[in-house]
């Protein structure tokens, strides 16, 4: 493969920035801009060694810099990879990199580096995807999550499962290909309880799914409410500032108004929704009709009172809406005196707060509420858990077969027809771990990175 070349630190004035060349003549492309006093070559210097010297573009010196040698395969893209640390300034940077290239490598893609990784067997495409959630993550949980796929755990956990159904195709087709030898018979029980192992392996995959993808995406977030019982002013105390307009005009908010907030280790994407009331104005009618729309897309609802006066219709109409949903009941104003029966809204929700939004108490508790509703203890990354759409995509397809193939046993169904189902299903496997994953998968996971990675 052609030598290739990028910047692998960001785009950003820094203390150092660093340029990854790596290829078959990644080192003899080194030697050709970076030049040591004592004359030391890329070429002859041994594996994870550094070198001091400058710089050079036909002769100009642009900067001193420290080369990094990696002989391959114990290296990131298991090639030969030469790593220039420079000065961090973007034009220098930029030098060096046009220099590097005016010398035989050629512009990095996308995440090209890592792909290179792949393709030398260096790491499967889980390990590939583990890498940008490790670059991504904002949190201890989501780098842990990040961390465990890197080393493995979901490689590991579809090996198993993999092995598990090559022995179940394998005793199938001996038995189906080669009647007239003494093979026992398969029998459907036995195969039917080897399925049932392996769709529990494949749904304990799933299990930590919704979870890692709040992590990564943050919390969808909607709070709701009728008119004039503190929405905006809770979605400006989160935010941190004034963000949706405060009126003590009812149907002030017509549109969705959204923000980010971290909470802990978790970030919920908020939206400030339209007061939730029967209206004839046009306008704050789609309002209402886009909040509603909100409920069924939110991964938490927070549903806001107003603690000063008694449950209304529209309260109670909202009530029925969330039952069942993952839902926190705020009952606001709190610096009045209380007149919502709290009682009433625990029948329907389960996670009840009281806050005065206005003069910032109680938000510790309503972002306790959030932790706990959205605690991971039960979850344990180190047994696997898939981590974004395209694994989970396969995942799914293969349990979608596992479970059919249970099916067909359960209704007599040919054995020739399972086999077929459960070969399916490891061929779904196979293109989840990349061992049978087409170009276009390929791509698709590698277009998501950064051109130094």
């Amino acid at each position: 493969m052609s030598v290739i070349a990028g910047i692998s630190t960001p785009n950003a004035p820094g203390g150092i920035a660093v340029i990854r060349i790596s290829g078959d003549s990644a080192l003899e492309i080194a030697d050709r801009v970076f030049k040591a006093p004592n004359g030391k070559k890329a070429v002859d210097m041994k594996g994870y060694t550094c070198a001091y010297g400058h710089v050079y573009d036909d002769g100009q010196l642009i900067d001193e810099c420290i080369l990094t040698v990696f002989k391959a395969p114990h290296s990131y893209t298991g090639e030969d990879v030469a790593e220039i640390s420079c000065h961090g300034g973007l034009f220098v940077t930029k030098k060096i990199l046009r220099a590097v290239l005016k010398n035989g490598a050629e512009p990095s893609g996308a995440g090209e580096f890592t792909k290179r990784a792949f393709i030398n067997g260096k790491l499967d495409l889980t390990q590939a995807d583990a890498v940008m959630d490790i670059i991504s993550a904002k949190g201890d949980t989501e780098l842990k999550m990040a961390e465990s796929l890197r080393k493995g755990t979901v490689f590991n956990k579809i090996t198993s499962v993999r092995e598990k159904l090559v022995k179940i195709l394998g005793d199938l087709s001996a038995w189906a290909d080669y009647p007239e030898e003494d093979i026992p018979e398969v029998e459907p029980d036995v195969l039917q309880s080897e399925l049932n192992d392996v769709k529990s392996e494949l749904e304990s995959l799933i299990k930590g799914y919704d979870y890692g993808r709040i992590l990564r995406n943050g919390i969808n977030t909607v709070i709701v409410g009728r008119p004039n019982v503190g929405k905006s002013t809770l979605f400006n105390c989160l935010s941190g500032f004034e963000r949706s307009i405060v009126t003590d005009i009812a149907g002030t908010t017509r549109d969705v108004v959204e923000e980010s907030v971290k909470i802990g280790e978790l970030v919920l994407r908020l939206s400030d929704t339209a007061g939730i009331r029967e209206t004839s104005d046009i306008i704050e009618g789609i309002g209402v009709d886009i909040a509603f729309r909100k409920l069924d897309e939110a991964d938490l609802i927070i549903a806001v009172f107003d603690g000063s006066c008694p449950l209304c219709e529209d309260d109670f109409k909202i009530l029925e809406k969330l039952q069942n949903k993952r839902c926190i009941a705020v009952i606001n104003k709190s610096d009045r005196e209380i007149l919502s029966d709290e009682q009433i809204i625990n029948k329907y929700i389960e996670n009840t707060v009281m806050i005065s939004a206005k003069n910032n108490d109680g938000i510790e508790k309503l972002q306790s509420a959030v932790e706990n509703i959205f605690e991971a203890s039960e979850i344990n990354f180190d047994n696997g858990t898939v981590s974004n759409e395209r694994q989970k995509k396969c995942v799914d397809t293969a349990l979608l077969q596992i479970n059919e193939s249970i099916s067909a046993l359960e209704s007599g169904v040919m054995l020739d027809a399972v086999t077929v189902l459960i070969d399916e299903a490891l061929q779904s496997l196979l293109e989840l771990t990349g061992e049978k994953a087409s170009e276009t998968v390929v791509n698709e996971v590698f277009s998501r990175f950064c051109v130094g990675k």
